[in-house]
C-alpha cells in the first residue's frame, strides 16, 4: 500500500509572481518503495496562534483579533489561511515541490491581520494534506487517496512574508473603505488641495489630535 510523508523544508518570497506569494518548499516521501506516477495534491494551510510567544507590541496589535491577554487561553483559535493545489510529477523515493501560498493586505481576513501584527520570529503553520496518488505496474493504473491524517507543521519566517509583500507594495499597505467613506475622503482631499491620500489622512489625524 502506497504511503506518503510530507515535510516543509523552507520558504522564500516568489520574486516572479504577479501578486504577493510565498513559496513553501515541500518534500514528499513515499515510504514503501512504490513508484508514484503522479500526485494530485491539495493542502489546507492554517495558522495555530497558540504555538508561539508574543512580545508586548505584538500583543497590542493582536488585541483586535484575540482580545486582552487574560482571555487568550480561550481565544487563540486556529485561523484559516489558504487552500492550495499542486500537481506533483512522478517520482520514486522522494521529491521536492513548491506550494504557492498567496499573501494579501485584506484585513477583513483574520489570518492576514495576524501576519501583519507579527514583528519577527515565525508564524506557526499547520499544513493538512489530501489528494489522489496515481501508481500501478506498466499497463495498469491504481488510484489511492492521500491518507486523511497526513500533516506537517512549519514556522513561516515573518521576514519572508514581509519580503513577499514589499516586492509588490514597498513601504505601503492597503485599506479597503466603503464607497461613501471614500467619497467623503476624496471630497476632503480635493477641497484642501492635498497632493496624496497620505496627506489627507495625516491632516485628518492631526486635526483629531489637536
Amino acid at each position: 500500500m502506497v504511503d506518503l510523508d510530507f515535510t516543509c523544508t523552507g520558504a522564500d518570497a516568489d520574486r516572479y509572481a504577479a501578486t504577493p506569494t510565498v513559496l513553501l518548499h515541500l518534500r514528499v516521501t513515499e515510504t514503501t518503495g512504490t513508484p508514484v506516477h503522479a500526485l494530485a495534491l491539495r493542502c489546507q494551510i492554517r495558522i495555530e496562534p497558540i504555538r508561539r510567544r508574543y512580545d508586548d507590541a505584538e500583543g497590542d496589535a493582536l488585541a483586535d483579533l484575540f482580545g486582552d491577554r487574560a482571555r487568550w487561553g480561550e481565544t487563540l483559535k486556529p485561523l484559516q489561511l489558504a487552500f492550495v493545489t499542486q500537481m506533483v510529477p512522478g517520482f520514486t523515493g522522494s521529491t521536492e515541490v513548491d506550494l504557492h501560498l498567496p499573501c494579501s493586505y485584506d484585513f477583513d481576513v483574520a489570518a492576514h491581520k495576524y501576519l501583519y501584527a507579527l514583528r519577527d520570529g515565525g508564524a506557526p503553520l499547520l499544513l493538512l494534506f489530501n489528494g489522489t496518488i496515481f501508481t500501478g505496474k506498466p499497463g495498469t493504473l491504481s488510484v489511492t487517496p492521500v491518507a486523511w491524517q497526513k500533516e506537517t507543521s512549519y514556522a513561516l519566517p515573518v521576514p519572508v512574508w514581509r519580503q513577499a509583500m514589499d516586492q509588490h507594495f514597498p513601504g505601503a499597505a492597503w485599506l479597503r473603505l466603503r464607497r461613501d467613506t471614500f467619497d467623503k475622503l476624496y471630497d476632503y482631499r480635493a477641497k484642501e488641495a492635498l497632493p496624496g491620500w497620505d496627506d489627507a489622512i495625516e491632516r485628518l489625524l492631526k486635526e483629531k489630535l489637536e
